[in-house]
């Protein structure tokens, strides 16, 4: 791969490459955007993820165009972003927002091991949410022969991170327009049970809690 300069233009005090930093956006983060170019355009889109170690997986069906395509080796960005804040100025050229986000530049690595593969999707679900893989049904062989999983290594990976309130002209701190932060935060909601079930099974404790910001 062509050496790639992960050190931003603008703004580069708000660039991290500690890994810890690093691995903590992911690990809060749900949804990565993968972009590549696919016959000379350009392509993104958005899919679940999961970190183990210095490695970020995904997986998707083995017809996928779209796993095919990345299994091919080609270069590929990675990024996720959480948003913190709304940062309200008195002019609207210095209004801006909170946010820590990583990006990773790699190619993607085509797990054919079979304990990496189970290893990963038991990963991802409790990413998703933890606790969860004890209680559901495994993989069975036919359903772990349909799944590809495609590691990308968080080597060349950099975070961004901008917090704090408004920067405004020094003259417009004298307006008088309210100025501040709006912090934001992704909330879960009481759960939804499905009403397809067939028995009276509780609410696990590790979904509630979720729901309960725990």
């Amino acid at each position: 791969m062509e050496e790639v300069n992960l050190k931003p233009s603008r703004l580069a005090k708000r660039a991290s490459y500690d890994s810890e930093q690093i691995y903590s956006i992911l690990d809060e983060g749900l949804v990565c955007q993968v972009a590549y170019v696919e016959n000379g355009r350009p392509m993104m889109i958005p899919t679940g993820y999961c970190r183990i170690g210095n490695k970020l997986y995904i997986h998707g069906s083995v017809g996928s165009h779209f796993m095919r395509s990345l299994a091919d080796g080609r270069e590929v960005c990675l990024s996720v972003s959480l948003l913190d804040g709304l940062v309200l100025a008195r002019s609207a050229f210095h209004h801006s927002v909170n946010y820590r986000s990583v990006v990773v530049f790699a190619q993607a690595e085509l797990i054919t091991d079979e304990q990496e593969a189970w290893d990963a999707l038991e990963a991802f679900t409790e990413h998703v949410i933890k606790g969860r893989w004890a209680e559901v049904r495994e993989p069975d062989a036919s359903e772990m022969k349909k799944t590809m999983v495609l590691a990308f290594s968080l080597e060349k990976a950099s975070a961004k991170v901008q917090v704090g309130n408004p920067s405004d002209d020094e003259e417009d701190y004298e307006l008088p327009v309210w100025a501040g932060v709006l912090p934001l935060k992704q909330v879960a909601q009481a759960p939804i049970t499905d009403p397809l079930m067939r028995h009276e099974t509780p609410i696990p404790d590790y979904v509630a809690n979720y729901s309960r910001g725990k």
